[in-house]
């Protein structure tokens, strides 16, 4: 993927939540781009296989534990960072989870879990990364949200919460620290098979329902991420921050077979 416009050859990434999912797709397409990583996840042992897999490449992986839920997790995973590394190029900001529900049975630990995770912990990430990188003078803070943070879906009250808060929250940022030469954008998947919806794809009736309304009549494929991450990782990028860029096959243009009539 390495290409004088896109060469990440000499910058570390960290990417969190990088045991599984996402996480993952992310860390291949930043490393074959020439970035070491640093990943996290709760346990260092989580992040074993894949660590195995980028030192593969040639690239260098640093497992860090991380709970993003906790105060304390974070500004010890940030100060191991720091000691690891001189400096820190990237953060992609991806650690998160779901409890899909209707809205009358979310609990109030349903809600604080979602919160807390996908909303709080991307919050203090950021932070914890960003005063790193503002003595450089040089960042790249790629926030994860998701198609519902512009989109809304029955049965994920708090999850279509929380990634409406994270492109918020990513325009705040951006504006915060824009003057130090941190860019802070949010990258927005749609339907991609990971360890939180697999179930959903073994249904093949819901599955031939979402295909109906993405116009380019297919699911994500994990290769359908590495160009966005990594322009937004890289130099090229430089004059984009505060953005939402949507990688969904079109599902949020809203302009399905459903509801175009001829």
């Amino acid at each position: 993927m390495s290409s004088p416009f896109f060469d990440l050859t000499g910058r570390v990434a960290v990417v969190t939540g990088a045991s599984r999912g996402l996480g993952q797709y992310f860390g291949r397409a930043l490393a074959k781009a020439g970035a070491d990583l640093i990943i996290t996840s709760r346990t260092v042992e989580s992040c074993k296989p894949f660590q195995a897999e980028i030192e593969a490449l040639g690239r260098k992986a640093y497992p860090i534990a991380l709970d993003v839920r906790n105060y304390e997790s974070i500004q010890k995973f940030a100060e191991e960072a720091a000691k690891a590394y001189p400096k820190i190029d990237i953060l992609v900001n991806n650690a998160g989870c779901n409890v899909r529900k209707p809205a009358l049975d979310v609990t109030w630990d349903d809600w604080n879990l979602v919160l807390e995770t996908n909303l709080r912990g991307t919050f203090f990430v950021a932070q914890a990364i960003a005063r790193l990188m503002i003595p450089n003078g040089y960042g790249r803070i790629i926030n994860i949200g998701s198609v519902t943070s512009v989109f809304g879906y029955a049965g994920l009250s708090p999850y279509t919460a929380s990634r409406g808060g994270v492109k918020q929250l990513t325009m705040s940022l951006a504006d915060d620290w824009g003057q130090h030469g941190v860019t802070v954008n949010c990258l927005a998947p749609g339907w991609f098979r990971t360890e939180q919806n697999k179930v959903l794809y073994e249904n093949q009736e819901w599955l031939a329902y979402i295909c109906d309304r993405i116009p380019v009549k297919r699911p994500g494929a994990p290769n359908d991420l590495d160009g966005a991450v990594v322009f937004l990782a890289s130099e090229e990028s430089r004059y984009i921050t505060g953005q939402t860029l949507l990688v969904d096959g079109g599902i949020s243009t809203g302009a399905t077979k459903a509801t175009v009539k001829k």
